[in-house]
């Protein structure tokens, strides 16, 4: 468009072991319909659709009258389309990174470091912490989307420690029961014996675990096919991961993390030393812009044991409190607002019906990325005389403080998500 503030993108695919295969993929399927000419591969992952700039994928423009640039190198030469304040505070860069994944196997037990311990593990390990930023993320679940997330109440965690005695093999007889007794101190004393326990078990001998996992899978096996219920020791999940990550310590990360299963448009927010995995699903994904991740579990990548069990946040909560429910805003009967407690970005969602001709997008003192998830409309600003069609799958990188006005095309409801940052 002629501001020159307002394009469209063509985005980055990343195509990694874990994610769905061809058309079943979230991912493949928003490509399809947002490029006629794009070939899916059915034996193929598509696991991440990346929008935004990042040394590994950067974001090209789609617009004939600037010339061919990623949106990174665009940003670099037009700063004060980040916004002021943005601008000052993030040094000229977009500090998010807006993203769809579709998740088809488990995608390790990790954690990420807060700034402080960012800088340090970037200076003692560069190779596997490549920069000094922290990483906290949120993931909203376009479809039903499973994750683990957080500590469970240490209640749980001690029923599991009875139920599943090869847990509590590995856990240990004094661990165990100092959990048990901490249920009735204060929460410092849950968090020192949750993490005892939690150490305990990430840290025991390869084969010790091996053998007690196998142990564990031929009786859950033995009572499937028996036709019992295997539910109360989160039998099938256990399955599951084991046959995708066979003999792997992660496979008992479940019974001390919560499992959710997010209903499309729920969320949840991964801040920094938050213990977590992604399962099962599609969702729309945004973060600040890092690699740090630290792993322990369920994944092929480096693992760094002692720094995850270290850094985590051992305070248990109830599965329902690790939802991270959006705002309405008071200006846009359409818009929920996913604003998390960090500076990096802000996600809102638009659910616009079809019997709308026209829907204004909220001016924001920030650049932002729009996704069409459903709908076809035509895109236009008071500046501009050229309009940009956009459809599923689309993208619309829209420059701070740009009035920009959705035309649809097609009388169907309008689904978007928008990556911003509210500072």
């Amino acid at each position: 468009m002629a501001s020159q503030r307002v394009f469209p993108l063509s985005c980055v695919v990343q195509q990694y072991a874990w994610g769905k295969m061809g058309s079943n993929s979230e991912v493949a399927r928003l490509l399809a319909s947002s490029d006629p000419r794009a070939r899916i591969s059915e034996d193929k992952p598509y696991a991440e659709l990346w929008m935004g700039t990042h040394p590994r994928g950067d974001a090209k423009i789609l617009d004939n009258r600037i010339s061919q640039k990623t949106l990174g190198q665009w940003i670099a030469e037009n700063q004060d389309s980040l916004g002021s304040k943005v601008k000052d505070t993030f040094n000229g860069k977009l500090p998010f990174l807006f993203k769809v994944l579709s998740v088809e196997t488990a995608l390790s037990i990790q954690a990420h470091p807060n700034k402080e311990l960012a800088e340090k593990l970037h200076r003692q390990a560069p190779q596997h912490y490549p920069d000094a930023n922290h990483k906290p993320e949120m993931a909203i679940a376009l479809t039903s989307f499973q994750g683990l997330c957080g500590f469970r109440p240490a209640e749980e965690i001690v029923t599991f420690l009875m139920k599943v005695p090869e847990f509590h093999f590995l856990i240990g007889d004094n661990a165990a029961t100092q959990l048990k007794q901490s249920l009735s101190r204060d929460s410092q004393t849950v968090a020192s014996a949750l993490k005892n326990c939690f150490s305990h078990l990430m840290k025991s001998e390869k084969k010790v675990v091996v053998e007690q996992l196998n142990l564990l899978v031929k009786r859950i096996s033995q009572q499937v096919a028996a036709g019992n219920s295997v539910e109360d020791i989160c039998g099938e999940l256990l399955l599951q991961l084991h046959q995708q990550y066979p003999g792997d310590i992660g496979c008992f990360a479940i019974y001390f993390l919560n499992l959710l299963t997010l209903k499309p448009g729920e969320a949840m927010f991964l801040e920094a030393n938050v213990p977590h995995a992604y399962l099962k699903g599609d969702c729309v994904e945004c973060m600040a812009c890092s690699d740090n991740t630290v792993r322990a579990g369920l994944t092929s990548k480096f693992i760094d044991v002692p720094t995850l069990c270290e850094m985590l946040s051992y305070t248990p909560s109830p599965s329902k409190d690790r939802l991270f429910p959006p705002t309405q805003s008071h200006e846009d009967p359409y818009l929920s607002i996913y604003d998390p407690p960090i500076p990096d970005f802000t996600v809102m969602k638009m659910e616009v019906p079809g019997s709308t001709t026209e829907y204004k997008v909220l001016v924001l003192d920030s650049a932002s990325i729009l996704l069409m998830v459903q709908g076809t409309v035509t895109a236009s600003t008071p500046k501009a005389q050229a309009t940009v069609p956009l459809q599923r799958g689309g993208v619309l990188f829209i420059g701070a403080n740009e009035n920009v006005s959705l035309k649809l095309t097609v009388p169907e409801d309008l689904l978007i998500f928008r990556a911003c940052c509210l500072l």
